[in-house]
């Protein structure tokens, strides 16, 4: 009788374990991810940027007013003096065709080659929790860290601009004045686009990473593909090609800074960053499904 007892004890724990809840293993993550040191390094290299920026280009190279620029990086960037609502937008702009990308290719890497390179994945295995919940907690960890370095920016760049121009200083490109309320509404825009954007490098870095125990090669292999994808966006003998480039509608986040704001590019946008993360996430589970230990 005791060994029965003590045998559905046994099973009864160990269901239990199994159907560890998502919100545990998601906090039990958040963690873990914002625990690391190069985590919270990457944060705050990326709070000083717009910081930096908003000094350099306002206080000791103003070149003027903003204007209808047609969106090139140099002249968005000219913006950013006596207008607070170019400034977090800018930067993001600025950060996106490398730095943005390569901290969710980090999160990415250190979700699972990271894990396994230190021997820390296996207690996911032990616990035990199936490797479908694995992914799911560890893609929802990554889309958590792009959004927080997205908000980081833009947070950090909202404040510099209004102490630097006041808040009387908020200017589309269109030449419009927007109140307080409503630049705010674009730049929290602006940073949900970013941050679907980045969730789709660190979905793709998701599904190298379930290939490899390796983490730098995970990070070289985002960070040329990235590299790659610039050139080949910039080949027009290339043009069929754009399209399916998940950087080609990168360039249109200017068009949140616009009043009425266009939506055509950045629902491309939008909806390649959404297949891009449908695809690496299935490849990732392929992997993780059929991967031994």
């Amino acid at each position: 009788m005791t060994e029965v007892t003590t045998t559905a004890l046994g099973d009864l724990t160990q269901a239990r374990r199994s159907h560890a809840s998502l919100a545990r293993l998601f906090r039990a993550e958040l963690r873990w991810i914002f625990r690391r040191p190069r985590t919270l390094a990457v944060l705050g290299v990326l709070a000083v940027i717009p910081v930096i920026v908003g000094i350099a280009l306002t206080l000791v190279d103003s070149p003027g007013p903003p204007g209808n620029n047609g969106g090139d990086g140099p002249l968005l960037a000219s913006g950013v003096a006596g207008n607070a609502l170019v400034l977090p937008i800018a930067t993001l702009f600025m950060a996106l065709s490398l730095l943005l990308p390569l901290s969710a290719a980090m999160s990415g890497a250190d979700a699972l080659a990271g894990e396994a390179a230190h021997g820390t994945l296996r207690g996911w295995l032990l616990a035990p929790v199936s490797r479908g919940r694995m992914l799911f907690v560890k893609a929802a960890g990554v889309a958590t860290f792009t959004v927080t370095a997205a908000v980081v920016m833009a947070l950090t760049g909202v404040l510099t601009g209004l102490v630097i121009n006041g808040s009387s200083a908020l200017v589309t490109l269109s030449g419009t004045t927007l109140s307080l309320p409503g630049a705010l509404v674009k730049v929290a825009i602006a940073v949900g686009w970013v941050a679907l954007q980045l969730w789709a490098v660190g979905a793709v870095a998701l599904a190298i990473s379930a290939w490899t125990e390796h983490p730098m090669v995970v990070l070289a292999s985002v960070l040329g593909g990235v590299i790659v994808f610039s050139v080949l966006q910039a080949l027009d003998a290339l043009s069929w090609l754009h399209p399916y480039l998940l950087n080609s509608s990168w360039t249109s986040l200017v068009d949140v800074l616009r009043d009425p704001m266009p939506t055509g590019a950045l629902g491309e946008g939008a909806v390649r960053a959404v297949c891009y993360i449908a695809i690496a996430l299935s490849l990732a589970y392929a992997r993780l499904s059929t991967k031994d230990g």
